[in-house]
């Protein structure tokens, strides 16, 4: 029988994390960012092939929609946006973190909450991504409309979609999000 455990974060714990998270990004500038999505998949493809608990699985499975917005060629993420997704991304590329993986149950407890906080962070660029690839599957799904048109309509889609991204960050900011160092 299933049971749920509900903690809370105090702000000193979020602070760890904070901390946790600029270290990584400090360690990650610099190098290439496949090193940092590389580290990321791995991290999502090692979670899969262990009996981890789903809890962790659950938050893990969103690197693989962060990793998928940086490569995703009709997306093409850039400037502000796609460093904001690299930098939470860093965390999950070093290989040492708070609590080891190896640790059963438990391994990857920080990087569930870790995966969650930066979700958290990362919400208007989630939205917009799922928005996108939403009016690109019906796109796809059209018979009948020439390729040049899907690809111009998908630009413009794109265009907009960016606009109401980084509409709904900078209303985050001014009410002041978890991770100011994105900003």
């Amino acid at each position: 029988m299933p049971i749920q455990i509900t903690f809370e974060l105090s702000d000193a714990d979020l602070d760890y994390f904070r901390t946790a998270l600029r270290e990584a990004q400090q360690k990650m500038r610099g190098r290439d960012e496949r090193l940092v999505l590389a580290g990321a998949r791995h991290l999502a493809r090692q979670t899969r092939a262990l009996a981890v608990p789903d809890f962790v699985t659950d938050r893990l499975l969103e690197l693989d929609t962060l990793t998928r917005m940086l490569e995703d060629p009709d997306w093409k993420l850039e400037g502000a946006a796609k460093q904001r997704v690299l930098d939470a991304l860093a965390y999950f590329a070093e290989p040492s973190d708070l609590v080891p993986d190896t640790i059963p149950g438990l391994g990857f407890l920080d990087d569930a909450i870790m995966v969650e906080l930066v979700v958290q962070e990362l919400r208007p660029e989630l939205e917009a991504y799922a928005l996108f690839c939403g009016y690109r599957a019906e796109e796809q799904s059209r018979s009948g409309v020439a390729p040049e048109e899907q690809r111009r309509r998908l630009a413009e889609r794109r265009r907009a979609t960016y606009a109401r991204m980084e509409s709904r960050r900078e209303e985050r900011a001014r009410r002041g999000g978890w991770l100011s160092i994105f900003q």
